[in-house]
């Protein structure tokens, strides 16, 4: 099995987003968007919430993020208006959609809209059949590209008026970095055999790493 320490991740260096970012912050930009991305096969896909700290204060899910190739749509959720539309896309079985931890997002999407999601591949589950142990997005990216995704942006708050560049990066590198690894792997160019990071057998009751 393959996994990568805090110290090996912390020596690769930090990746760039290397595509544009389209802000969909209205109804007409939304169903702009949508028109493109329902006509697509497969996407990347992340959410992101705003973080509380206040015990007892929660927010509803902020951002969501679906990446196709060298484009990442960012759809600021409370300012769309209707989410009627982007529920039907989540529920195309015919679209592939690449997630990490999409229980989470799940959950999150269901506070605010009723959606039976459809066409979802879920990252934890399909890397272990390349020897992957690791859970989180930022180590298996690290494994299998040597690169680090940077966690600064992770507390940010994501209803902001304007989001800034480097939170716009950010967003949009987790939604593509998932859509990368998925097609990556299943093009056959990661080999595990070869890679830096084997580890030895786990010991019993040793958990895996999930952090962010």
């Amino acid at each position: 099995m393959l996994s990568i320490s805090k110290q090996q991740l912390m020596e690769l260096p930090e990746v760039k987003y290397p595509g544009k970012v389209i802000l969909v912050d209205s109804a007409s930009k939304c169903k702009s968007a949508l028109a493109y991305l329902n006509k697509v096969s497969q996407v990347g896909f992340d959410t992101e919430t705003r973080p509380s700290f206040q015990k007892y204060r929660h927010y509803n899910v902020s951002l969501m993020q679906i990446s196709v190739d060298d484009e990442c749509f960012l759809f600021r959720l409370k300012q769309i208006g209707s989410l009627d539309a982007l529920v039907k896309f989540l529920e195309r079985d015919d679209i592939q959609k690449i997630g990490l931890s999409l229980k989470d997002d799940f959950h999150s999407i269901g506070k605010i809209a009723e959606f039976s999601p459809a066409g979802f591949v879920e990252l934890q589950s399909f890397v272990k059949d390349y020897e992957i142990a690791d859970n989180s997005l930022q180590r298996i990216f690290g494994i299998i590209f040597n690169q680090r995704i940077s966690k600064n942006q992770r507390l940010t708050n994501w209803e902001a008026q304007e989001l800034t560049v480097n939170q716009q990066n950010y967003a949009a590198i987790d939604a593509w970095a998932c859509q990368l690894i998925y097609n990556h792997l299943t093009a056959g160019k990661f080999d595990p055999s070869v890679s830096p990071y084997i580890m030895e057998e786990l010991a019993s009751g040793q958990e895996l790493r999930h952090d962010s």
